[in-house]
C-alpha cells in the first residue's frame, strides 16, 4: 500500500513539474518560429517596390493622405490627447501599457468618464502588469460613468500560458478620426519637459487621415481577444479624407499571431538602407541576426547612429545587456551615445531620410517576440527631416561611447554585462 502511495506521489510530483516546465516554456519562448536567416537585400529603400513589399508582408498597405504631428515630452503630449478625448462625440478607444497614478492619471480618468456620461462609447484596455500600480479609484471613477475598462491577461487559469505576453501598445483614437501613438505612458514620469531625471524624454505622435482606420483596427484586434466584442460601424470607422502628404502604414505584432512581423520590418528596413539609419532606442538589446544586419549596413557605407539611455534608466539590467552587444558596431564605425539629462524613452527609427518608424516597439527581443506591439511607418521626406533634427538635438545631449572606451571597461562591468546577457531573450 505504501509502495502504491509512493508511486502515486512521485507520479503527481512529476506531472506537476512537467506542468510548471510547460508553462515556463510557453511564457518565455515565443510560440511561433522566429526569423533565423539573414534577409537578402533586393531593393533600396527609395525603390517603390520596397514600400509595396513591406505592405504585403506585414499586412496593411501604405495609405496616402496622412498628417503626422510630433509631440515632444509631456507638456506637448498630454494636452492634445486630453483635448481629443474632450472633443470626442461618438467613440474613444484607448490601449496602454503603463497607467499609474498622479495628477495626469486623474486627468485622463476624469476626461474619459466625462465623455462616457455624455453618451460617448468609451473603451479602455490596460495591460494587467503595466497598470498594477494604478490607483483603483481611477478605475471606479471610469466604470461608474459607463467606461468599459478591461485588463489584458490578468492572472487566471485560462491565461497561465500567456502571462509573459503583455500588451505594450500605446493607442488612443477619438471618433475614429484622430489617433495618437508613440512611447508615452500615463504616469508622472512622462509629465513636464524632460527638465530633470524625474521627468522622462519621450515623443508621441498625433495622426490624421485614412491610416487612422488601421490604428483603430489594431486596437479592436486586442479588444476582441479580451472581450469577444467586435466594435464596428461608422462610430469607429468613419469615412476618412486625406489630411496630409505622407504615406503611412500601421501594423501590429503579437505572439498569438504574427510575432515575427516587428523584427521582420526592422530587418527589411535596415537591409534596404543605403545612406543612413538613426535609431532612438529606449531599450536596445539586439539579437545576433539584427546585429548582423546592422553590421552589414555599416559595411555598405551606411551611417548608423544610435541614442540610448545613460545612467538615468529604469532598468540597469537592460543597460548592461545592451552594452554587452556594442563592440562589433562600434568597431565598424557606428555612433552609440548615451542620453544624459534623464531617462530616454523614445522609440523611433529614421532610414535614408525617407522612412520613419514610430510607436511602442523597443529594439529588443521582448518587443520582437513576446509583447503585443504597434508601429506606424511614415514615408515622407519632410517628416523624416524634422525627426532627424530632433534626433540630432538628443544626440547633442548624449555621451558618445568610443570603441576604445568600450574596450576599457573594467572586469566587474564586463561580468555584470555578461550575466545580464544570459536573460536577453526576456529583455
Amino acid at each position: 500500500m505504501r509502495h502504491k502511495f509512493r508511486c502515486a506521489l512521485i507520479a503527481g510530483v512529476v506531472a506537476g513539474l512537467c506542468l510548471v516546465v510547460g508553462l515556463l516554456v510557453s511564457n518565455f519562448v515565443g510560440g511561433e518560429t522566429k526569423v533565423e536567416r539573414r534577409i537578402e537585400r533586393l531593393y533600396p529603400l527609395d525603390d517603390p517596390r520596397f514600400v509595396q513589399e513591406l505592405g504585403v508582408l506585414l499586412g496593411p498597405p501604405f495609405l496616402q493622405g496622412t498628417k503626422v504631428r510630433a509631440l515632444m515630452n509631456g507638456d506637448e503630449i498630454f494636452p492634445p490627447m486630453l483635448a481629443a478625448i474632450s472633443a470626442a462625440q461618438v467613440s474613444i478607444t484607448f490601449e496602454t501599457y503603463i497607467y499609474w497614478a498622479g495628477d495626469i492619471g486623474r486627468a485622463f480618468a476624469e476626461a474619459l468618464a466625462e465623455r462616457a456620461r455624455q453618451g460617448v462609447k468609451v473603451h479602455v484596455l490596460l495591460d494587467w502588469v503595466g497598470s498594477e500600480k494604478m490607483d483603483t479609484r481611477l478605475v471606479t471613477t471610469m466604470e461608474q460613468a459607463g467606461v468599459q475598462v478591461r485588463r489584458f491577461h490578468p492572472p487566471h487559469w485560462s491565461n497561465l500560458g500567456r502571462m509573459n505576453n503583455r500588451t505594450h501598445r500605446k493607442l488612443l483614437i477619438a471618433d475614429g478620426r484622430v489617433g495618437f501613438t508613440g512611447g508615452v505612458g500615463v504616469a508622472p514620469q512622462w509629465t513636464g519637459r524632460a527638465q530633470d531625471p524625474d521627468h522622462w524624454r519621450d515623443t508621441h505622435f498625433e495622426v490624421e487621415g485614412p491610416v487612422v482606420a488601421q490604428m483603430q483596427s489594431v486596437f479592436i484586434d486586442n479588444w476582441i481577444k479580451v472581450t469577444g466584442d467586435v466594435l464596428h460601424g461608422p462610430d469607429y470607422f468613419p469615412v476618412l479624407a486625406p489630411a496630409g502628404p505622407a504615406w503611412a502604414q500601421m501594423f501590429s505584432s503579437s505572439p498569438s499571431g504574427g510575432s515575427e512581423s516587428m523584427q521582420l520590418m526592422y530587418l527589411l528596413a535596415v537591409t534596404a538602407a543605403s545612406r543612413s539609419i538613426d535609431l532612438s532606442a529606449a531599450y536596445f538589446v539586439p539579437d545576433e541576426l539584427t546585429l548582423q544586419a546592422l553590421s552589414d549596413a555599416l559595411k555598405r557605407g551606411v551611417k548608423l547612429r544610435i541614442v540610448v539611455p545613460g545612467k538615468h534608466i529604469d532598468s540597469e539590467t537592460v543597460r548592461r545587456a545592451s552594452r554587452a552587444t556594442w563592440g562589433p558596431l562600434l568597431e565598424a564605425g557606428a555612433t552609440i551615445a548615451e542620453y544624459g539629462p534623464t531617462m530616454y524613452h523614445c522609440k523611433l527609427m529614421i532610414v535614408d531620410g525617407l522612412l520613419t518608424s514610430v510607436g511602442s516597439t523597443n529594439f529588443d527581443n521582448r518587443s520582437f517576440r513576446l509583447n503585443d506591439e504597434a508601429t506606424l511607418n511614415i514615408v515622407d521626406k519632410a517628416f523624416a527631416s524634422a525627426q532627424t533634427a530632433a534626433f540630432e538635438a538628443d544626440l547633442a545631449l548624449s555621451h558618445r561611447v568610443s570603441y576604445d572606451e568600450w574596450q576599457a571597461r573594467p572586469a566587474r562591468e564586463r561580468l555584470t554585462e555578461w550575466l545580464a546577457s544570459l536573460i536577453d531573450t526576456q529583455l
